[in-house]
C-alpha cells in the first residue's frame, strides 16, 4: 500500500479467503466499477483471484484468537487511515471485525454480506459486528426471518 496521503478509497473489501472470497467475487458486478483496495489472507486461492487488485495480507488465524484480533484491529488501524474507504463491504468471518468496527467509526457506510452457509442463524462475525452494519443482506430467506432488517436477495452465486 503506498505511503502517504492519496486520494479516498471508494471500496474496502474485506473477507476471508476460501468461501467469503469466492462470494466476494461473485458480487464483482457490485463493486469492480469502484477504486477499491482488499483485505484477506495470504493464501493460494486469494494470489490467483486478486491478480492485478491492491491487497493487503490479513493475520489469521482468526477463529477465536485474541492474538490475531488485536494484529487485525492495529492493521485495521493503518489501512483506515491510510485509504479512508468510504464503504466496507464484507462477507466476513472473523478478520471483518475489526475493520467493520473501526470503518463504521470512521465514518465510512458498512455493507455486511452474511455467507451462503448461514440458513437459520446468524454467524459470529455478524453477532459481533450487526450494530455497526449499515446495511445486511442473507442470502437465505430463513435467515431474513431470524433478521427481518436484513435484505433478501437471493445468493450472490444466483448472479449473472
Amino acid at each position: 500500500m503506498p505511503a502517504g496521503p492519496q486520494r479516498r478509497t471508494e471500496l474496502l473489501l474485506v473477507c476471508s479467503s476460501g468461501g467469503h472470497l469466492q462470494q466476494l467475487i461473485a458480487l464483482r458486478h457490485a463493486w469492480e466499477d469502484f477504486s477499491r483496495v482488499w483485505v484477506t489472507f495470504d493464501r493460494s486461492d486469494s494470489r490467483s483471484l486478486l491478480v492485478g487488485e491492491t491487497v493487503v495480507h490479513a493475520y489469521g488465524p482468526t477463529n477465536r484468537s485474541l492474538w490475531a484480533l488485536l494484529r487485525n484491529f492495529a492493521l485495521a488501524i493503518r489501512v483506515l487511515m491510510s485509504t479512508r474507504p468510504r464503504v466496507v463491504l464484507t462477507t466476513g468471518a472473523g478478520v471483518a471485525v475489526p475493520f467493520v468496527w473501526l470503518g463504521r467509526l470512521s465514518g465510512a457506510r458498512v455493507v455486511y454480506v452474511e455467507s451462503a452457509t448461514r440458513i437459520e442463524a446468524p454467524s459470529l462475525s455478524l453477532r459481533l459486528v450487526r450494530p455497526f452494519v449499515s446495511q445486511l443482506y442473507v442470502q437465505w430467506p430463513e435467515l431474513q426471518q431470524a433478521l427481518p432488517s436484513a435484505r433478501y436477495c437471493g445468493s450472490v452465486f444466483d448472479v449473472t
